[in-house]
């Protein structure tokens, strides 16, 4: 199975809307190139993590950018319920999971995923796709695969339910996996940026690719932090004032170090899209209308810039 051309998508909770729509700004440039059919025509590889599992799956079951940038906007109050929903919430669970539960119960998630996929499974994608998720219970990283025998049967919405529960966000999510019972939370405790994920897959003795040099990999971003935690702050914060804070260190902090690798292991071949955040959009799970506005901006503007328009030339003149 040749993985010569590699599409990767990074996790970023509501921010999967700028994957999207970043994606759709790939489509326009490979149609512009006489290269029309969408993006599973180019690719031989999708790999998501968290919300980027969800779009890597999405575009596997043959919807179009524009249909999961459109799924970011009318779902988000779903996936992300506003106070009173969460206050009520968290009421309920209080007995049972404590004052510390997660911030969301994960009904609106699985309701959402569920209506996206239905019973469609892992193995019923039109490319061959992998996921990211860890297993708790074990403390080992799980990487789902379309193309894996024991995963093919696996129901899509559960994966992505998996991949997507971010600590202290949403509650891990029960699977059996391979046999084994597992407790699964976000891909991107593993690979927030699942790049080396596929990279590793694509150079595999039976993928057919003897050199990284060989490769196309497009690697898309949610947007990138740069929320400053000043120095007093780092040094005095104890677990209470970390909880939330480190979870976004980590995810940035994995995503990086996964872009540093790429690049140097693939030199010409890799395509990265990302982009500064401004401070105040940056959270996972602002769906206010101001927001949703402001990263539908970020992402017009990034595709409009030359620096960018030069690059998706080069990438699609290799796809």
């Amino acid at each position: 199975m040749k993985m010569q051309r590699i599409l990767s998508l990074d996790g970023g909770g509501i921010r999967g809307l700028v994957t999207s729509l970043w994606l759709g700004g790939v489509e326009d440039s490979l149609a512009h190139a006489g290269k029309p059919g969408g993006l599973l025509k180019h690719f031989d590889l999708l790999a998501g993590s968290s919300t980027g599992a969800l779009v890597a799956c999405g575009l596997g079951i043959g919807l179009s950018s524009a249909q999961l940038a459109d799924l970011y906007r009318d779902e988000r109050h779903t996936i992300f319920p506003g106070l009173a929903s969460r206050l009520w919430s968290r009421a309920g669970r209080l007995f049972t999971q404590g004052p510390s539960a997660p911030r969301y119960d994960g009904a609106g998630l699985e309701k959402v995923l569920k209506k996206v996929f239905g019973k469609t499974t892992l193995g019923q994608l039109k490319v061959p796709t992998l996921v990211t998720a860890y297993d708790t219970v074990t403390r080992t990283p799980v990487v789902f695969k379309s193309f894996k025998a024991q995963h093919k049967a696996l129901p899509i919405w559960e994966v992505c339910r998996a991949s997507a529960a971010a600590p202290t966000y949403f509650p891990a999510h029960p699977m059996t996996v391979e046999g084994y019972r597992c407790a699964l939370i976000d891909g991107g405790v593993v690979a927030n940026n699942p790049t080396a994920c596929a990279i590793a897959e694509a150079m595999r003795k039976d993928a057919r690719v003897d050199n990284s040099h060989d490769l196309t990999v497009l690697s898309v971003g949610t947007g990138e932090r740069n929320r400053p935690i000043d120095l007093k702050s780092a040094r005095e914060w104890g677990a209470l004032e970390w909880a939330i804070p480190i979870i976004d260190v980590l995810f940035d902090g994995n995503t990086d170090s996964v872009d540093y690798i790429a690049r140097h292991l693939v030199g010409d071949g890799y395509f990265r899209m990302q982009t500064d955040l401004v401070v105040g959009m940056d959270d996972l799970d602002d769906t206010s209308s101001t927001n949703v506005f402001a990263l539908e901006k970020l992402a017009t503007d990034y595709l409009q810039a030359a620096g960018t328009r030069k690059r998706l030339k080069e990438l699609v003149a290799r796809l």
